[in-house]
């Protein structure tokens, strides 16, 4: 039976990030997909080369802008175990507190994306409107919106009074009653489910052979969340990873959903358990970790991690990111074959890519 090879991407009306994939398709169906990387590839690695420790900070917040405050809080921390120090208690805390802050807004801006793909603009609006909201909770304690530049080597740079740690808080609470009222909407409805469910299955031994993390792993019914590992103040906040078993696209939709909760509620007892105290190590010198270390943590899309090498000097030799969409591309590829040609943006998009993390 003759087959037919067309391009999906980089460029599609769908998807936000620029995916490149080689479909092989017989009756509309899938038989084949293959991955072409490198389309927005810009050498960030090579610039430990040229920048110093702390300015490689601003460099891996640019990895990906919506988690940048993951990337620079997993540098810093392989930075100061390199150096033998430790970030103080309050920090910690707070650094737990703006990651899920960032992993809140990833989820939404992803839920929404979703959405839009599904066609249900009014569900797109509604959840990029309750972003907005997180979005100025980061401005209003770090000072920026997106790409916060908070985390220091030994800390963070800045440090919320009690008025603002009230008001996110509350804040928090009004946040997670909206999102209870769109749960059915976006879980339950008809048209929803009729796209999601059964389509682009991972069984849990395909997961675990192809190295899949974060929800996506999850949704398999793989408990694995670097955030059990307690790195930072998870140790104090007693977490449990969600998970579902289906498998499916509809199980990555509910698995975020539910994550997205978790978080708020991690906040919520982030901010409850805050100590007292200085949030900055004042380092007598200018950082020049020695020796080699990797450093996990868990980002919005799963497992990140971080190789890092230095000699004793200014400039780190070596640093080597491994972004949680890179894991996942081999999971996708074994998704798709099967799924109708309609299905291949929702299959791909249920993986929550991010291109701008894999080719940086």
């Amino acid at each position: 039976m003759r087959h037919t090879v067309i391009p999906f991407g980089p460029q599609h009306p769908v998807l936000p990030e620029p995916i490149h994939l080689q479909l092989t398709i017989r009756e509309e169906r899938v038989v084949e997909a293959l991955p072409a990387l490198g389309f927005v590839h810009r050498g960030l690695e090579r610039l430990v080369e040229a920048r110093d420790v702390p300015q490689m900070i601003q460099v891996v917040e640019r990895v990906c802008g919506i988690c940048s405050m993951i990337h620079a809080h997993c540098f810093c921390m392989g930075v100061e175990a390199l150096l033998g120090i430790e970030a103080p208690p309050r920090a910690q805390v707070l650094r737990v507190l703006w990651s899920e802050l960032h992993r809140v807004q990833s989820h939404l801006l992803w839920l929404g994306l979703f959405a839009d793909c599904l066609g249900f603009e009014s569900l797109f609006m509604q959840f990029w409107r309750i972003r907005e909201r997180i979005l100025d909770l980061g401005e209003a304690t770090t000072g920026n919106r997106v790409i916060v530049s908070v985390n220091v080597i030994g800390g963070v740079r800045r440090d919320p009074d009690a008025a603002q740690l009230a008001w996110v808080a509350a804040e928090i609470d009004r946040i997670e009653e909206e999102l209870r009222r769109l749960e059915p909407a976006v879980l339950d409805d008809p048209t929803v489910r009729r796209r999601t469910v059964g389509k682009g299955v991972l069984s849990r031994d395909q997961a675990w052979e192809l190295g899949a993390v974060g929800p996506t792993a999850r949704a398999s019914g793989i408990a694995e969340d670097m955030r059990q590992t307690n790195y930072a103040a998870y140790g104090r906040l007693y977490f449990e990873p969600v998970v579902e078993t289906d498998g499916d696209s509809h199980a990555r939709l509910r698995v975020r959903f539910r994550e997205t909760l978790a978080s708020l509620d991690l906040v919520r007892r982030a901010i409850r358990i805050l100590p007292a105290g200085e949030v900055r190590l004042k380092l007598r010198e200018p950082p020049a970790p020695r020796g080699e270390i990797v450093v996990r943590v868990e980002q919005p899309r799963g497992e990140l991690l971080y190789y890092l090498k230095g000699s004793g000097e200014k400039r780190l030799d070596r640093v080597r990111i491994r972004t949680p969409t890179f894991a996942n591309l081999p999971a996708l590829l074994a998704m798709l074959p099967g799924v109708s040609l309609s299905d291949v943006p929702v299959v791909t998009l249920s993986i929550d890519p991010c291109i701008s993390c894999t080719e940086r």
